[in-house]
């Protein structure tokens, strides 16, 4: 008899919910993934529908019980990740009352300014481990109070993404510790709601779920939900962690001195400590980790694989079209050429601020720029200077863990960025660091997640089970040549934001 048990883990991501099953030795079974959409109602303001979610979750679980001929009875838990820094309104049955303000909502701007006003922005840094701005649930939750008191009156409680589809499976209300470190509201030291600062932004504590730790069973799958999904009704619900956390956990980034890189879109370097690293220029941030007793310190830059689609949408049209030609991807096409470059691309800066800046400027008005431009550079030279001004910006956020006395030997690269192996090498040269690149690239916050589940439930012993699941393929060793030529342009590349940062204020009026 196949006494196998299995672990459904969902990751409500920015643009769908994936869902992964893994089995009891780690290894991933199947996934599925069904697509929601984003709304933008007005410059600024972007919101999800919740139901959307849930209808996501329905449509790919029952598309990996399909794929993976998995039953229903041999399933030992259904476990969370989520994007974080949301706001998510609720009444007394868990129904959504209107949109979620998702993360990337910034309508929150003069609420936060006023939190700032009351409180100081070092205070609130050093208790929530990150300054205070639009961008997390605190001002979201300010501004619906201000501008909507109808919608406020309604609200029960205020959860995330994950959080919300735990209610609606069991009927409890609950966050864990790494998504209440993306409130502003949670004091990180004590892993308690801030009295003060929920008292500043003019709330009420009753209104924020119980936050407990990310392993915590906080219900068995009601009847009437399981019928709904085509699951068994009593199955343990693990409340996982926000999706960041659970990347790092993934990464195999569990214990002090290892470190993570996520290369997409956006970008950021998070490593594992014992204690937040509270920056005295607040280039960083904190969030409590998914592993009790530690803290995962973390740097994130806006445009990083962003910017290297921006170069393939402006700058290679050609490329694009010989990509359609040979049936590859433009992407593929770019990097050949950018290898053909000279490290260094001939002295050609390009700083990456194609949207403002988070770490380590935290300037919304920094604006993107090519640098050091002559009759001599080509195409190719500035192909490759975007992928080098992605890694130098990088490097600013690691030297700032190191400032702070953070040990940093190799780096877990994951994420779409990692397939490109030029891209690879240009981080290990910049980074003067050993770059580990895992056999599943994009699996890690699923698998985080698994990990969360299976060890809140007993599949798995603990977190260190983690290194049975990530897989190394291949180590890229920094060559000391081109190290020193990144160490030559690197302070002409910090020069050139600090040069330019009084004209940005120009180009924004």
């Amino acid at each position: 008899m196949n006494n196998k048990r299995y672990i459904i883990a969902y990751d409500l991501g920015t643009t769908g919910n994936k869902a992964t099953i893994f089995d009891d030795e780690g290894n991933l079974v199947s996934s599925a993934f069904s697509g929601y959409k984003t709304y933008y109602p007005k410059t600024s303001w972007v919101e999800q529908e919740p139901k959307d979610w849930w209808k996501a979750v329905g449509s790919s679980n029952k598309e990996l019980l399909e794929k993976s001929g998995v039953k229903p009875f041999e399933i030992a838990c259904l476990t969370f990740s989520g994007q974080m820094m949301g706001c998510v309104p609720v009444d007394k049955n868990g129904e959504p009352l209107g949109h979620a303000l998702i993360w990337a909502d910034q309508r929150g701007v003069k609420q936060a300014e006023r939190l700032t006003s009351k409180l100081g922005k070092e205070y609130i840094y050093q208790t929530v481990g990150h300054r205070p701005s639009a961008s997390y649930s605190a001002a979201k939750i300010m501004w619906i109070k201000d501008n909507e008191p109808d919608r406020f009156k309604r609200i029960y409680k205020v959860l995330h993404a994950k959080d919300f589809i735990a209610a609606r499976m069991t009927g409890n209300f609950y966050t864990d510790y790494s998504d209440a470190s993306g409130t502003n509201l949670f004091d990180i030291n004590n892993l308690t709601w801030s009295d003060e600062i929920i008292k500043a932004a003019g709330l009420l504590k009753d209104i924020l779920p119980e936050a407990v730790p990310s392993t915590k069973i906080v219900g068995k799958l009601k009847k009437s939900v399981a019928l709904e999904l085509g699951l068994t009704e009593g199955i343990p619900i693990i409340i996982g962690g926000g999706d960041g956390c659970c990347a790092a956990t993934g990464a195999g980034v569990i214990a002090p001195g290892t470190t993570y890189h996520y290369l997409g879109s956006s970008s950021w370097i998070g490593i594992a400590t014992e204690k937040p690293i509270i920056d005295p220029q607040m280039r960083t941030f904190n969030w409590v980790h998914v592993v009790p007793g530690l803290y995962s310190p973390t740097g994130t830059m806006q445009a990083a694989g962003a910017s290297y689609q921006w170069a393939r949408d402006v700058l290679c049209p050609t490329e694009i079209k010989e990509a359609e030609e040979k049936g590859v991807s433009p992407y593929q096409i770019m990097d050949k050429k950018a290898a053909k470059i000279p490290v260094g691309s001939s002295n050609l800066l390009y700083l990456p601020y194609l949207m403002g800046e988070r770490s380590p400027y935290w300037n919304p008005l920094a604006k993107g720029a090519f640098i050091g431009l002559s009759i001599k550079h080509t195409r190719n030279h500035m192909i490759r200077a975007v992928m080098e001004g992605v890694a130098l910006n990088l490097k600013i956020i690691l030297d700032a863990f190191i400032e702070q006395g953070a040990e940093i030997d190799k780096i877990r690269l994951i994420g779409g960025g990692a397939k490109s192996i030029i891209w690879r090498k240009i981080l290990a040269d910049v980074f003067n660091k050993t770059i580990v690149i895992p056999n599943l690239l994009d699996e890690a916050t699923s698998m985080g997640a698994a990990l969360i589940g299976g060890v809140g439930v007993g599949v798995y012993d603990d977190f260190g089970f983690v290194d049975k699941m990530f897989k190394i393929k291949e180590n890229i060793i920094p060559d000391e040549n081109n190290s020193k030529i990144y160490n030559r342009i690197y302070p002409a590349f910090k020069g050139a934001y600090k040069g330019l940062e009084g004209i940005y204020d120009i180009l924004n009026d």
